[in-house]
């Protein structure tokens, strides 16, 4: 059995969708932190088969919970506090995204301005879908 340390302080996110770890590491831009960082890959779980976990030392304020959200909204947010979970922050669809995504379409303005922002907006929740605010391209 693997046994990773528990934390003192910091984050850890549960039930990511198996094989989903890296990307969330790399649109959290964890590898920029000054901390330290737990990815568990394919650990088995009675609820979802195989999960991927990630643990972060550190402030709530490292993560964009937005992003998390965007990524996969049933990730579990576990707040740890001296040793044990001081809170669980429920994630939802964000309805704004800004500077994450990239736009596809040449002809956007987004494209073509280097200092503007990348902003997608939510237009369908159900179907997540989520759409440029200039161009109104949709993300895929």
């Amino acid at each position: 059995m693997l046994n990773v340390g528990s934390l003192n302080e910091g984050i850890v996110l549960d039930h990511i969708k198996a094989g989903k770890c890296m990307q969330i590491y790399k649109y959290l831009g964890l590898e920029k932190l000054d901390c330290q960082v737990a990815i568990i890959k394919n650990a088995r779980s009675d609820k979802m088969g195989r999960k991927d976990i990630i643990k972060i030392e550190g402030p709530l304020d490292l993560v964009d919970l937005d992003i998390l959200g965007f990524i996969d909204h049933d990730i579990t947010v576990n707040i740890i506090k001296d040793g044990e979970i001081c809170a669980k922050k429920k994630l939802e669809l964000p309805h704004v995204i800004k500077n994450v995504l990239t736009c596809k379409n040449p002809r956007c303005i987004s494209t073509i301005e280097q200092g503007l922002d990348q902003i997608f907006i939510l237009t369908d929740e159900e179907k997540e879908i989520y759409r440029c605010k200039y161009c109104e391209e949709k993300f895929s």
